[in-house]
């Protein structure tokens, strides 16, 4: 499922510099040995619109970048599609991602679409960080996320709310990104997940794994834990 940059990352990951090997070359064994990335798009509704009683501004202007861990998130929901021989239907994946270093810090697994998914995740985001306060919370405008309750939580938490505009999928590019990579690592070739415990277990590894373990092209390859890792020391030599 890797393409010939992160299979690059990974060969030269403590090579000596003797051993190390270019990108074009590994690009061109896969090549040869008819080997490449997995590419896959899919598409389903999971925003739907709702009238908010507050206007929400866009903060972040499409610019998903951060100078450091816990200043601005991203999130979405997304669907996990379920087979007809396990019960059918979905379970629904809700995220929060740090736009400094990509890490997934808070997410949740339900088979609803309702404000208590993407409230579980936002509890979770701040559990994992000890506190959320200041920080930019970026989401779509999903009757979910402009419902008074999500308002009032993340209120409780400090989190300042921001959305983009209704019906574009560019503004929250970012958290549209990690739900499409998601689905085609885990699902590849398969249309959907036999029955809601594979999922769920399938997907608590892909998830764990992709903070400490998945390579990422905007961490320099480095997995979003190391990333971050790396930031905490630099500030410590800086000290």
């Amino acid at each position: 499922a890797q393409g010939a940059p992160r299979i690059t990352a990974e060969l030269n990951d403590g090579a000596a510099p003797e051993d190390r090997v270019n990108h074009k070359r590994v690009a061109r064994v896969m090549r040869e040995a008819g080997l490449s990335g997995y590419v896959k798009k899919r598409k389903h509704r999971t925003t739907v619109p709702e009238p908010a009683d507050q206007v929400v501004p866009d903060l972040l202007g499409r610019d998903f970048t951060a100078e450091a861990p816990n200043q601005r998130y991203v999130g979405d929901i997304t669907y996990l599609p379920l087979s007809g021989a396990g019960g059918g239907g979905n379970l629904y994946l809700a995220t929060v991602i740090d736009c400094y270093s990509r890490r997934l810090v808070g997410w949740a697994i339900a088979d609803h679409m309702r404000t208590g998914l993407v409230a579980d995740a936002l509890k979770a985001a701040a559990a994992a960080r000890g506190s959320l306060a200041g920080a930019i919370f970026h989401s779509d405008h999903g009757s979910v996320y402009t419902s008074k309750a999500y308002a009032e939580l993340c209120q409780r938490l400090g989190v300042i709310q921001s959305m983009g505009a209704v019906g574009s999928s560019a503004d929250n590019a970012m958290a549209e990104s990690f739900n499409a990579t998601t689905k085609r690592e885990v699902l590849r070739d398969t249309a959907c997940f036999t029955d809601e415990l594979t999922a769920r277990r399938k997907m608590f590894r892909w998830l764990t794994r992709y903070n400490t373990k998945r390579r990422h092209s905007w961490c320099r390859y480095l997995s979003p834990n190391a990333y971050e890792r790396a930031y905490t020391a630099k500030l410590a030599l800086a000290a």
